[in-house]
């Protein structure tokens, strides 16, 4: 029972070291992150701005992941109004289906899962083609010519997906409400204009405006931790498969964690 004890003991001490390794790794990296995010926010406000870079990447961004979230939300729009519709049918308040739809899809679901489409496509392929950069020693060529890595790079994605994020939800919000109309009329007939003005009947300001402003947040946030892990990845073509690996992760955490947030901010100040 004494070898026992001891051995129990010794696996203890062992596991608890372990956790404290573990924990002082992951609060090193949240520190490593925000300070990344500060370089960021001194470095965008210093000239020259690479208005070019930027555009470029706004079009891949933005143009290149368009089709994906316009498929996934027309799917979601129609999927959502055929399943709502029995449950709805129950208590004989069918005609409640376009309201009901558009309030859950415009505060909710098309802003979160066009995020984290966004996080899986954009927050992988930023951290793949940086972290490629870095072990292939391009980012360092770019310090030694004088030219600011952190400049081109960084920021230019950055700001392109916070803005191009925003841009994506409000169009995966038209075309998940127009598969929301297709789905009412599979088993019901319901006017173009009825449908309409049955949705914007049932939507209000309150329910616009944080669903658009938290998606800017959505952005940065998959911006920054794309950039992030793909900026500073190691072990050669290894660590390139490990960072965007760990960038789709990461981000589409944080996206869940600032829709918790932005859900309490908005009921906290009345607007749900």
């Amino acid at each position: 029972m004494t070898v026992n004890s001891a051995n129990l003991s010794k696996n203890q001490i062992r596991m608890l070291k372990t956790f404290q390794i573990e924990q002082n790794e992951f609060l090193k990296e949240i520190g490593n992150i925000a300070r990344f995010t500060g370089k960021f926010f001194r470095t965008v406000i210093k000239p020259k701005q690479e208005y070019k870079e930027f555009l470029n990447q706004c079009f891949w961004i933005g143009f290149k992941t368009l089709t994906l979230v316009g498929i996934t939300a027309f799917i979601m729009g129609l999927v959502l109004t055929i399943q709502s519709r029995p449950t709805l049918v129950e208590f004989g308040a069918e005609s409640m289906l376009p309201a009901m739809v558009s309030v859950s899809l415009i505060r909710e679901i098309a802003p979160v899962i066009t995020a984290l489409i966004c996080a899986g496509k954009i927050g992988s392929g930023i951290g793949a083609e940086l972290g490629s950069m870095r072990v292939t020693e391009q980012i360092d060529a770019m310090e030694v010519s004088g030219t600011n890595p952190f400049k081109y790079l960084v920021v230019t994605r950055v700001m392109a997906a916070t803005l191009m994020v925003p841009v994506l939800s409000s169009l995966a919000n038209a075309i998940s409400l127009y598969g929301g109309y297709l789905g009412v009329n599979i088993r019901g007939s319901v006017s173009w204009n009825l449908y309409w003005f049955q949705v914007f009947d049932a939507l209000s300001f309150g329910d616009l405006l944080p669903a658009i402003v938290k998606t800017f947040f959505f952005g940065f946030a998959i911006g920054i931790i794309g950039c992030y892990m793909g900026y500073y990845s190691k072990k050669g073509t290894e660590g390139v498969g490990r960072s965007a690996t760990t960038a789709v992760i990461v981000a589409s955490l944080l996206v869940f964690i600032l829709d918790l947030i932005a859900v309490q901010v908005t009921d906290l100040l009345g607007l749900t």
